[in-house]
């Protein structure tokens, strides 16, 4: 059976597809001892001999699916040239897993972990309009009617946000906990949202994707996906 190469690599839990195509292009992935840095690239599965970086990768049987309360100061890569902390580093798996979407460095809590290709994409893409919930801290007393511009959209340099779900925990003069709930990804997004309604987020941390939640999970904590859990994952 032939089969895409980045496809392939991803089945193999080297990373998401879009990560194998980086790869590829880059002239890391050899197919019978030849460079290939095309994406059209198909091969035949069992008989073609696939390497990354030198290294035979082959499919895994075991499809394994973490979560994980991601600590501040650890960054949401399989890797870092700079030599930071990672999430792999927390995450003791035998298999080759990586993380599915992104918590910035000095953002807290869930973040899914798996060697599962497939689950990636289907996450990624945009049409799964996947809400994921953040508890933020915010500097100064948040009005009504700046939770109600959160709620409807703003513009956060040429991009008007869809609308959020946004409740008010806590709010004194110098500062305000809210939970907003965003079906987006965009770069750095709740904390753009937030300073343009000129409240700038102190404290950030996700406590759930759609119905999978950090719960009672300690910080640098991790497990595996419980049975309904991963019956949300697959339906999506």
């Amino acid at each position: 059976m032939e089969e895409r190469l980045q496809k392939y690599m991803a089945s193999c839990g080297v990373a998401s597809r879009r990560k194998c195509e980086e790869f590829i292009l880059a002239g890391r992935v050899k197919v019978n001892g030849v460079v290939k840095n095309e994406l059209g690239t198909k091969v035949l599965i069992g008989k073609d001999v696939i390497e990354f970086d030198g290294v035979k990768i082959e499919k895994e049987d075991e499809k394994v699916y973490y979560i994980l309360n991601k600590p501040t100061g650890v960054i949401t890569s399989a890797s870092d040239e700079r030599g930071r902390k990672t999430v792999i580093d927390i995450v003791k798996s035998k298999e080759r897993i990586f993380p599915i979407g992104r918590l910035d460095y000095n953002t807290s809590g869930l973040l899914l972990l798996t060697n599962d290709g497939e689950i990636f994409n289907k996450l990624m893409h945009p049409r799964v309009e996947l809400f994921k919930t953040y508890i933020a801290d915010v500097k100064g007393y948040i009005s009504d009617n700046e939770i109600e511009e959160l709620k409807n959209g703003v513009d956060i340099g040429g991009y008007i946000t869809a609308k959020a779900k946004v409740f008010v925990q806590t709010r004194d003069t110098n500062r305000s906990t809210i939970r907003i709930s965003i079906s987006e990804g965009k770069n750095r997004q709740i904390r753009r949202m937030c300073s343009k309604v000129n409240h700038d987020v102190i404290n950030l941390k996700r406590i759930s994707i759609g119905d999978i939640k950090l719960g009672d999970l300690k910080v640098g904590e991790y497990r595996k996906l419980n049975d309904k859990e991963l019956k949300f994952l697959f339906k999506l």
